[in-house]
């Protein structure tokens, strides 16, 4: 495989200088949690306020009726108002910070702080002062902005400051965390794109390679490798494919041009041998067009297919009479052991099949040699073995020989466009089936066609 492609470093930007896919996370990290900040925030403030009314209410009027229950107490020692030492209770509410009133049951004033009049707008408290059982009077307390007002203030605001100091920590580790987040994202998709980038340039060896990231964006990386290499593969295959042409061109062409130069400047007499000659060159390359269109066909298969219930063995049979002539010619042995094997397929392109896998055992297998055909039924599919004597294939080859248009080193000295096995292959895959090849170099080659069953 070529190096991997990195076009910068792995962080580079996306595009203009600026990592836009990037802060746009980080920002969408930031903004949902500022969101729940400000949510969790605004009902911790909501409650903690309530709270805290709630247990200053309740001070209040604690404070309130201790107040009361001091006055109670002054009265008990005197058993009347007059002339009651009210300072306890007084001194009592100067030291939270209030100022009190105490009025007999009559509602008659027996006692008031100094700055109780001037505190009308604050808040006010009343309890009962009594005794036995029986109400002798009224304590009214007022709390100004001291005492347990400045504590009730100075507590939501100390709430406060924590939330928002709690808040801006929270922004501060989003942001932190979105950006982290976003540049292990961006960074693998960074090097997709330059990967990309560089390939659409024309530089065939860019590669992502192996990154760190998620595992769709491994995949995709994977996945995106895997097509670069297939693409170069069928570029080089193109570029092998042009080179064969030619080479398998020139020879004809050059028969032909010769051949025809020769009979115009009447080097050549017009003979049955120099006329059969260039008839054999122009055969030759019609040979030459009729692979290139039977290819064409393979390609469609997948879309023209007519399928219908058919034996794999009648049509292995069929071959196998239609190319008995050429065996015998080429001094070789067909044998067969063909049993019923029901499929649903194409017949005709199943016998095309057929007819590339034993013409290919025909054109690799020398004199005196035996090819063997063999169809049946096994683990529930049909299966065909064209099993030959050959010289076999090398293992360097064997993985490439359904490639189109490949020729290993041994079919460099036979003729034909290296597509017979491509086509066999691909319309084999046209009908859900696999085609596989087993060889070792110098124990001949055996192909199995494997079909489901009807």
């Amino acid at each position: 495989m070529s190096p991997p492609m990195t076009n910068g470093p792995p962080g580079s930007r996306l595009r203009g200088g600026r990592d836009t896919l990037g802060l746009r996370l980080a920002l969408s990290f930031l903004g949902v949690a500022l969101a729940a900040v400000a949510l969790l925030a605004g009902l911790i403030v909501a409650f903690a306020a309530a709270e805290v009314s709630t247990f200053i209410r309740e001070q209040r009027a604690d404070l309130t009726g201790a107040i009361a229950a001091a006055a109670a107490a002054t009265w008990t020692e005197h058993h009347s108002w007059r002339g009651a030492d009210m300072s306890p209770a007084l001194d009592l509410a100067a030291r939270t910070g209030a100022d009190a009133r105490i009025v007999d049951a009559a509602g008659a004033q027996v006692a008031v702080s100094s700055g109780f009049a001037a505190d009308r707008g604050a808040p006010q408290y009343t309890a009962p002062v009594v005794l036995k059982g029986q109400r002798i009077g009224t304590a009214t307390v007022r709390f100004s902005s001291s005492g347990l007002g400045a504590a009730d203030q100075a507590m939501r605001s100390a709430l406060a400051r924590a939330v928002i100091a709690a808040a801006g920590l929270a922004a501060l580790l989003a942001l932190l965390a979105g950006l982290a987040v976003s540049r292990h994202l961006t960074r693998p998709v960074a090097r997709i794109i330059s990967a990309i980038r560089a390939r659409g340039s024309g530089e065939r060896s860019a590669r992502v390679g192996p990154i760190r990231a998620p595992g769709e964006l491994r995949e995709l990386a994977a996945v995106l490798d895997q097509m670069a290499d297939r693409l170069d593969r069928n570029e080089q295959l193109r570029r092998d494919l042009v080179a064969d042409l030619a080479h398998e061109l020139r020879t004809p062409v050059a028969v032909l041009q010769a051949g025809h130069e020769a009979l115009l400047d009447g080097l050549a007499e017009p003979s049955p041998g120099e006329l059969g000659s260039l008839r054999d060159e122009v055969l030759r390359l019609a040979r030459m067009v009729d692979d290139l269109q039977m290819l064409a066909a393979a390609d469609a298969a997948a879309v023209e297919l007519t399928r219908h219930a058919c034996d794999l063995g009648d049509i292995a049979a069929t071959a196998a009479d239609v190319l008995a002539a050429q065996f015998e010619m080429a001094d070789l042995t067909l044998a067969r052991d063909i049993r019923p094997a029901p499929i649903l397929a194409d017949p005709r392109w199943i016998h095309q099949v057929v007819t590339n896998l034993l013409t290919n055992a025909l054109k690799f297998t020398p004199a005196g040699g035996t090819v063997t055909i063999d169809c049946g039924t096994a683990d529930g599919q049909a299966v065909l073995h064209v099993t030959d004597t050959g010289p076999g294939i090398p293992a360097a080859d064997l993985p490439r020989i359904f490639d189109r248009f490949w020729r290993g080193r041994q079919a460099l000295r036979t003729s034909g466009s290296g597509i017979g096995l491509a086509i066999a292959a691909e319309l084999t895959r046209a009908h859900g089936g696999t085609l596989t090849a087993a060889s070792e170099a110098g124990h001949g080659t055996r192909m199995t066609l494997t079909l489901p069953l009807a």
